[in-house]
């Protein structure tokens, strides 16, 4: 049974691990190189002094394993080690390098994220739903994965197993890509007019949000899967070629939208298999305190689930739109019934 743990780096993933534990009961400690962001972590999380900790975890970058690993080792020479880094096999090669032997490790990264880093955002739910991948190697002892899956398990994630190779191509698609192709369009906007820039919509701020992210952390993450973004961004500087080279054809533009409909398509909805086809639902509402608060409360008075929603209002104006995302009965089981009490409700949409 888990009851104290070590973690290694008070970054925004460390301190998040940190408060959902304590949280459980689990007695943490974290360290840090720089003194303020361990106090600070520490402070957090109610940390105290850990001894014999079942659990050790590098939250910190693969570049650093080997700064830390032989003192670690030596301050819990019997505990299991786990890394929460977003490539796999470069630290499964700095741990073969180590006096830790393979059987204590367990290589794993969590699907989750913020585009800010540090304890300061740290999250107690950060991982709650979320997936965490998990990528043993031949060598890794039962009782070592276990202790790993019942701390995934504390902190409301689900773990998925995966080789370490097969793991690293996923996520230069899933992860990294999205992240240089943010990091592209907001780079393009450093020469746009500031009066242009004061006509963007909510599409410019989507794309761009993650390119606010560490640029640090985030240059060691692509160089550590440099082969396998390598691969993705070939593909998508052929595709771009192959746009530009027909950007006088509009059924070849057309086709190229259209499949990236497609694709995103494939995404999974938020509880995970085939993504959701919602039907929406726009009401008018006045621009004033308690008017979302009472629409959610209806919802929860006829058993109408929202899966999503989003807000337009424009500054000055009296109203906004608010526009709820729900399965196509629900819209129409709301819909009536907001009317029938005096909602400004509008026309289903598809």
């Amino acid at each position: 049974m888990l009851t104290q743990v070590r973690i290694v780096g008070a970054g925004l993933i460390g301190t998040s691990i940190a408060l959902g534990l304590s949280a459980h009961g689990v007695k943490v400690q974290l360290f840090d190189i720089d003194p303020a962001a361990q106090a600070l972590a520490n402070d957090l999380a109610g940390a105290g002094e850990v001894h014999a900790p079942e659990l050790v975890i590098l939250a910190l970058p693969t570049s650093g394993i080997a700064m830390v690993i032989e003192s670690e080792i030596a301050l819990n020479p019997h505990s299991t080690f786990m890394d929460v880094g977003s490539v796999k096999t470069e630290p499964i090669e700095q741990i073969k390098k180590s006096s830790l032997p393979l059987n204590r490790f367990v290589p794993t990264h969590p699907m989750a994220g913020r585009e800010i880093g540090g304890a300061r955002s740290a999250r107690a739910d950060l991982f709650a739903t979320r997936t965490w991948v998990v990528t043993p190697t031949a060598d890794c002892a039962p009782e070592s994965l276990a202790l790993v899956e019942e701390l995934i398990q504390i902190l409301g994630a689900s773990v998925i197993t995966l080789d370490a190779d097969e793991h690293d191509r996923a996520v230069a698609t899933i992860s990294h890509l999205p992240q240089i192709a943010a990091s592209l369009v907001a780079h393009s906007l450093s020469s746009t007019p500031p009066a242009w820039l004061e006509l963007c919509g909510q599409g410019l701020r989507d794309t761009t949000r993650i390119a606010a992210s560490d640029s640090k952390l985030w240059s060691e993450i692509i160089f550590s899967n440099r082969d396998e973004v390598s691969t993705v961004l070939k593909r998508l500087h052929r595709d771009l070629g192959t746009l530009i080279e027909s950007i006088d054809d509009q059924n070849a533009i057309e086709g190229f939208i259209a499949r990236g409909a497609q694709g995103q398509a494939l995404i999974p909805g938020k509880h995970g298999g085939k993504s959701r086809e919602y039907t929406y639902l726009p009401i008018v509402i006045d621009d004033k305190p308690g008017q979302l608060a009472a629409i959610f409360n209806e919802c929860a008075a006829i058993n109408v689930n929202v899966e999503d929603f989003s807000i337009e209002h424009s500054p000055g104006q009296l109203n906004a739109l608010i526009t709820l995302a729900l399965s196509a009965s629900d819209a129409m089981v709301l819909s009536d019934h907001l009317a029938g009490i005096g909602w400004n409700v509008h026309a289903i949409l598809k």
